[in-house]
């Protein structure tokens, strides 16, 4: 009898295991991280070009305040992928339900102050140069923290409860 090295050390490849006891898909998960990164990297060139040595002017602009939501879109739909991913064949909870619409609400809220100039109620009305202004930037980030909450509701504490303790 010879002892020869295992071709796969380890026991489970995580690629091919299907087993029914995991809790949530691997492969939904990772596509919702994959385009939440790719939402982020969008949000950056629009909130920071500098960063990648796009920063033409002074001020935010339109096409700058049209790239981050674009990017922030793209964070949210990625982060509900990944959350709903986690309930994979269960029916979601009543608060998952609300952490949803509070995305939805929370990104509505976002794009309707970062675009207060162009819709018409902002400071800088759209005959002259849409400029991103401090009130546009609280909206903005309201906006965020409600896509926050909402995010924080999509995740299923119930699955992840510790058994109940002997009696």
């Amino acid at each position: 009898m010879s002892i020869s090295p295992d071709p796969n050390p380890f026991p489970q490849d995580i690629r091919q295991d299907t087993s029914p006891s995991r809790p949530y898909s691997i492969r939904r998960i990772r596509w919702g991280l994959s385009i939440t990164l790719g939402g982020f990297i969008i949000f950056l060139i629009g909130a920071r070009p500098g960063l990648f040595g796009l920063d033409r002017s002074p001020v935010i602009g339109f096409i700058q305040i049209a790239t981050f939501l674009i990017g922030l879109a793209f964070i949210c739909i990625g982060g509900y992928v990944s959350m709903m991913a986690l309930w994979k064949n269960e029916q979601p909870s009543i608060a998952a339900d609300i952490g949803v619409r509070l995305v939805a609400t929370g990104y509505v809220i976002a794009v309707f102050s970062g675009m207060a100039d162009v819709f018409g109620m902002g400071s800088h009305p759209l005959p002259g140069v849409p400029y991103f202004g401090a009130w546009q930037a609280r909206g903005v980030e309201i906006g965020q923290a409600i896509i926050a909450i909402g995010l924080l509701l999509l995740i299923p504490f119930h699955k992840y409860k510790k058994s109940k303790l002997p009696e």
